[in-house]
């Protein structure tokens, strides 16, 4: 769904699974700067929206969900994994309720499949479950913002900033209140630093959510069973994940980022050296410079200097080994 914002001056469209919103508008480190600095937004409105509403909506999500919501107040945030019967990463989800609707953003052209599947898991609950994309558009004002909300729009409210449901009919009249539009690769450069994983990116298909620093955000430990669960007690009560994620600081003198995928070594074993991990998402921050997250083994020396291809990174510790 192609966003009616890519008509703004110097708006470039995103690539790949982000197409149809502004990866940019002209200025890179500007864009992130504000964004820092709690001003402008990002126009998120290619992410799927899904609506559950009905009496049980609550203790059935609470069946399905990483996430204890059985009890979730009434316009509190959080966020929730759906899991295979394996315990990998399927979907995440960004919720709250509004007293009436459960509201959830997931990854763009996610809700279809995702949908597909709490159908087949309503049986007698009293649940209906709606693809709202064509409705509503997720737009970010980032922490400190000030913003208006248009009143009865829903608002997730994070440490990271506010996600807006918003009528998609007056996603471009609200653009021209919100203040100067920042595109993804700035959203995702802040989302780098702040070690925050994202499905498809930092995942692949046997990632589970231990990994990823999960743990705590999006499952909770303390809840009954659900698809997965199995898996997440075994690596919690009587091991350790295989891989880990960090973040790197590249270096800066390549001019160009290793993209996701790139594989990772040991400094000390040279580019030929046998792979330790790979790359999930890299960017050039406005103050740290190239930047990325990646997944490696476990036991990788924490203070190893690595390679990504060629190019020299340093990493610092998300997940403990």
């Amino acid at each position: 769904m192609k966003s009616p914002l890519l008509s703004l001056p110097g708006a470039v469209s995103a690539e790949g699974v982000d197409e149809g919103v502004a990866a940019h508008y002209g200025d890179l480190f500007r864009e992130q700067r504000a964004l820092a600095d709690g001003t402008g937004f990002v126009d998120l409105s290619h992410r799927g929206v899904v609506a559950v509403t009905g009496g049980d909506r609550l203790s059935w999500l609470h069946l399905l969900l990483t996430q204890h919501v059985s009890d979730l107040p009434v316009g509190v945030a959080t966020e929730a994994l759906i899991l295979s019967a394996h315990g990998h990463i399927e979907h995440a989800l960004y919720l709250v309720d509004d007293g009436v609707t459960v509201w959830m953003h997931t990854e763009p052209d996610t809700q279809d499949a995702l949908i597909a599947y709490l159908e087949s898991m309503k049986f007698f609950y009293r649940v209906e479950v709606a693809d709202r994309t064509s409705e509503f558009a997720v737009v970010h004002l980032p922490a400190g913002s000030i913003a208006p909300v248009p009143v009865g729009v829903v608002v997730r409210e994070t440490p990271y900033g506010r996600d807006l449901f918003l009528p998609r009919a007056d996603l471009e009249s609200y653009a021209e209140k919100a203040g100067p539009p920042a595109g993804l690769l700035a959203y995702e450069a802040l989302r780098v630093e702040h070690h925050r994983p994202r499905v498809g990116f930092e995942t692949d298909h046997r990632t589970i959510p231990h990994e990823l620093g999960w743990i705590g955000t999006a499952v909770h430990l303390q809840k009954g069973c659900y698809r997965g669960q199995e898996t997440v007690a075994r690596v919690q009560n009587l091991g350790k994940p295989p891989r880990r994620l960090v973040f790197l600081h590249l270096d800066g003198s390549e001019v160009h980022l290793p993209g996701h995928g790139t594989e990772l070594r040991l400094a000390a074993e040279g580019a030929e050296g046998r792979k330790i991990g790979f790359i999930t998402t890299s960017v050039r921050h406005h103050e740290l410079g190239p930047i990325a997250l990646a997944l490696v083994k476990r036991n990788v020396p924490l203070d190893a200097p690595l390679l990504a291809d060629t190019t020299a990174a340093a990493q610092e510790v998300v997940v403990e080994p």
